[in-house]
């Protein structure tokens, strides 16, 4: 997901549209493809498809190299791009994007902690302490320090491939570190708290090899995306959710600055922006992720913004930092 790659992509300039209709306004939408790509594009941009005879292309995956190389060469061919929040802070700041139009986007619909002047938030996720129960015996972890507790859960457990916000807050919290003092991310307690389970690690870098992992027992613990959790649960197999210290974050919807197209563009984002398209969104990917459907965004579980177990990641201070901390992330890794 990150200065790197997530993992399913798109075939390039795959056009939809209704037959027939005459042409007007076009628009091309870029995601990280696969099953939430269809859900955005049927929730947000089918109703300026089937209302309006917008003619949507849609394109993938983000590529941050590519959205750079296109702003800077001025030929862009991105209208609305989803991305990682700390990238928008970081594009916003490096005059990658263009500011929204909040006249026509409802900024107060939008939850505060995933907005910006040129960000809305697109889907809101929390990273959680996953867990199949059936392998754990009768002892069930409490919060993130047993993930690193290799005698109470021994085996391996997994954690997200990429340099991102999570791992590093995971592994602090774990450490003792109280929410209100994670930021600036000590890195230096943060990788040694890592290092301390490296060797039973196993890396996921898209949301179907997690799923995967848990499923099969091969990691029977580990950091997950919640949305990725609750279709498994859904279908009956015996995964459990610790929501203790969950780690809230929020992919994003950007324009790239000299977007062709970027008053349709603005549209696409006031569709994504309201209740009512956050709704669709999570009664598609509910549906489409469980065999026969579980009945749409009623078994979204989410907890209430500031509750007492939910912690806010500062992706600001990500947007900062991404630079620096993937070069030693990725060192790390290598190690």
């Amino acid at each position: 997901m990150y200065a790197n790659i997530k993992t399913i992509g798109l075939a390039a300039g795959l056009a939809i549209g209704l037959s027939g209709m005459a042409h007007g306004e076009t628009m091309v939408f870029t995601a990280w493809g696969g099953s939430t790509q269809d859900a955005e594009f049927q929730a947000w941009g089918a109703p300026l498809v089937e209302e309006e005879g917008v003619n949507i292309i849609q394109d993938g995956p983000t590529d941050y190299g590519k959205f750079q190389a296109m702003v800077e060469a001025n030929k862009v061919t991105w209208d609305v791009v989803d991305v990682e929040f700390d990238f928008a802070y970081q594009a916003a700041r490096d005059g990658l994007l263009e500011p929204l139009d909040f006249s026509v986007i409802d900024r107060d619909a939008i939850d505060p902690r995933f907005v910006t002047d040129y960000a809305v938030m697109s889907f809101p996720f929390s990273f959680v302490l996953g867990y199949n129960a059936d392998l754990l015996g009768d002892t069930k972890p409490a919060g993130w320090a047993d993930l690193f507790d290799l005698e109470a859960f021994p085996g391996k457990r997994t954690f997200y491939k990429w340099s991102s916000p999570g791992a590093l807050e995971i592994a602090l919290l774990a450490d003792g570190v109280a929410p209100e003092n994670l930021y600036p991310l000590d890195l230096d307690r943060a990788f040694a708290k890592l290092d301390t389970i490296k060797d039973q690690i196993v890396w996921w870098g898209g949301g179907a090899q997690s799923q995967q992992l848990i499923a099969s027992g091969e990691t029977p613990i580990g950091m997950f995306w919640d949305i990725r959790l609750w279709p498994l649960q859904a279908s009956g197999l015996p995964v459990q959710i610790q929501w203790e210290q969950n780690l809230a974050s929020a992919d994003v919807l950007v324009i790239p600055k000299g977007a062709p197209n970027k008053d349709t563009a603005m549209k696409f984002i006031a569709n994504a922006a309201t209740p009512e398209g956050q709704k669709r969104f999570f009664d598609i990917i509910t549906a489409e992720e469980v065999e026969g459907g579980v009945g749409g965004s009623g078994n979204v579980q989410t907890l209430p913004e500031g509750g007492a177990n939910q912690v806010t990641m500062d992706l600001a201070w990500w947007g900062e930092n991404r630079n620096i901390i993937a070069d030693r992330w990725y060192a790390w890794q290598a190690q």
